[in-house]
């Protein structure tokens, strides 16, 4: 493994253990592993352009929605961020500095610019986790008003939110969807897209191998990303190291699910049996 990949890896690791993850030095540290070349350089060159982008908004706007106009017609209208379909099939739409680029991402990736920008700038602003769309909120729950940066910063009715969650799930929208979404949450939900990315191009499982061990440096991540490892690892031939990872799960799982335990085991042994 590249040394300065490493690194990157360790300041991932700390800055997600930290009392107050910073969504943008985690992102910037996920593009650093994704593209080496990227460097120390690169990451300050995209603080610098969160800055300058920042510096551009108004000056002492109060109320939610003068700030949430305000974002669109900078970010949206006149430096050209936004979303469309084509982008869901790029890496690059998940890397936050590929999207201070290009000016095109995923939905959540656009919304960390136009949070941090934003921020940066001393609104009432937060990320907000709906099922299947991340959006932008500003203000109090009272005032909240919601913004969708994928659609150019476009401000959101009720109705448009109820339309998102159905649309994602079939279900109403409910109050609790529309909480602040949590740094570290925000950091998986953009792994578990670069995962989900990786795992329909057979050919990527580089990627797919580095997505899962950064979730896996997360305080909190699902064990069954111990699993999804240990079968990368043996995908790319590594087949001691997959499966000493299996094992490992399987000691998880077994007091709840033993006969999974086992199962995970066999394919434990079957790893180690094709260096023979």
């Amino acid at each position: 493994m590249n040394p300065e990949v490493t690194d990157w890896r360790r300041e991932f690791a700390e800055e997600a253990r930290s009392e107050r993850p910073d969504v943008v030095t985690l992102c910037l540290l996920l593009g650093a592993v994704a593209d080496p070349a990227l460097g120390q350089r690169g990451i300050d060159a995209a603080h610098i352009e969160l800055d300058r982008l920042a510096g551009l908004l108004p000056y002492g706007l109060t109320g939610a929605r003068p700030w949430a106009l305000a974002a669109a017609e900078l970010l949206g209208a006149t430096c050209g961020f936004h979303g469309s379909p084509p982008d869901y099939q790029r890496l690059e739409s998940s890397l936050l500095h590929e999207v201070l680029r290009r000016r095109r991402g995923l939905p959540i990736l656009l919304s960390v610019v136009w949070i941090e920008v934003a921020r940066r700038a001393g609104a009432p602003v937060y990320g907000v986790a709906l099922p299947g769309h991340f959006v932008v909120g500003f203000g109090p729950p009272r005032d909240r008003v919601l913004a969708d940066p994928f659609d150019a910063g476009r401000l959101l009715t009720g109705a448009d939110a109820e339309l998102l969650v159905a649309g994602a799930t079939g279900a109403p929208l409910q109050e609790s969807m529309l909480s602040p979404a949590a740094p570290l949450d925000v950091i998986l939900r953009i792994l578990n897209n670069i995962r989900a990315w990786a795992a329909a191009r057979p050919e990527r499982s580089d990627v797919a191998l580095w997505a899962v061990e950064l979730s896996l440096l997360l305080p909190s991540h699902p064990a069954r990303l111990r699993f999804e490892r240990a079968q990368l690892l043996v995908q790319r031939g590594d087949f001691l190291a997959g499966a000493a990872e299996l094992d490992r799960y399987a000691d998880v799982v077994e007091p709840v699910e033993p006969t999974t335990a086992e199962s995970v085991r066999r394919r434990a042994r079957a790893a180690r049996a094709m260096l023979n």
